[in-house]
């Protein structure tokens, strides 16, 4: 999971409605389906998330898929929060992908949002600084929480990689073959003698407002060299 820092204030229509924000959870999803500007709205969090899915790091336009606007605090747990800015992020699926996809394959805010209540305290938010170094990528495509089962971080990592659904078959099918992917570049390069931060770079440093999908997979692979292209190169991604 990559760090999620906005440095936009949202819409005018956001500014205008967080003014006067809700109190009810009622009254929330009354005035959230009122809101005016919600695809400019979309449009402003993909470009800060360098257009990658907040939970799963996929990009949803290369997949054909769509995309919502995921409230990391529902509106239900705090309604005060439904028009902050701060608490929005963009996240992969839309309502109309929901429909023709299988339920083990829907994945980030809509997994979340069926399975009840969250329990915040031990969710990992991407807007939390550090967020990254709860989870540890594999070789076979899934996630799984870092550290030693029993530890604190290990259960929050845990919880929330079951409460997201982030090990779908098929996230864990785009992660495997990406990471066989980065394997037969790391070979080649190493066979021909070819520079591996610049083979780190092509997948790590924006291009423009994008970044290729599982920006912190590939980093974890590359380790000390993705750091070193990162401080470089795109520091902003430290």
């Amino acid at each position: 999971m990559r760090y999620i820092c906005l440095a936009g204030v949202g819409t005018s229509a956001l500014i205008r409605q967080h003014r006067s924000p809700p109190s009810t959870s009622a009254e929330s999803t009354r005035l959230w389906q009122r809101l005016a500007g919600k695809h400019a709205l979309l449009a402003e969090l993909r470009e800060e998330q360098y257009q990658l899915c907040c939970y799963s790091e996929i990009n949803p336009d290369e997949l054909n898929l769509g995309a919502h606007i995921e409230h990391v605090v529902n509106k239900s747990a705090d309604p005060a929060r439904t028009f902050d800015y701060q608490n929005l992020a963009a996240c992969a699926l839309s309502s109309d992908d929901l429909a023709s996809r299988d339920k083990k394959d829907v994945f980030g805010g809509h997994a979340a949002g069926k399975r009840g209540a969250v329990n915040f305290q031990q969710f990992v938010s991407p807007h939390m600084p550090g967020c990254r170094d709860f989870f540890v990528y594999l070789s076979d495509g899934r996630v799984v929480p870092a550290g030693n089962p029993g530890e604190p971080d290990f259960q929050r990592a845990d919880y929330t990689i079951t409460l997201l659904n982030l090990n779908a078959p098929y996230l864990v099918i785009l992660r495997r073959n990406w990471w066989k992917e980065l394997d037969e570049l790391w070979e080649e390069h190493q066979q021909k003698n070819w520079n591996l931060p610049d083979l780190a770079a092509v997948d790590l440093v924006p291009t423009g407002t994008r970044l290729s999908r599982f920006f912190s997979l590939t980093r974890q692979y590359f380790g000390r060299i993705a750091e070193t292209v990162l401080q470089q190169q795109a520091p902003q991604l430290v």
